[in-house]
């Protein structure tokens, strides 16, 4: 997901609206600061995106963060 700039804060905007989540949750799943989703949210978000979870998501054996 896109981040930073203003253009970007308003595709953020509409695409927690049409989720059905907060601004603040969609921020907190961009920088990878939730222990967990919902698996209703992540079907929303990939509905909304046209995409499929593996697009979305990576997994890492030791729990990492990506650097940004």
């Amino acid at each position: 997901m896109v981040g930073g700039t203003s253009r970007s804060y308003g595709i953020g905007v509409r695409l927690a609206a049409r989720v059905g989540i907060t601004e603040a949750n969609l921020s907190q799943l961009k920088q990878g600061c939730v222990k967990g989703v919902r698996f209703q949210t992540l079907e929303a978000i990939c509905a909304v995106l046209d995409c499929q979870p593996g697009d979305l998501l990576e997994y890492r054996p030791d729990g990492t963060l990506p650097t940004r």
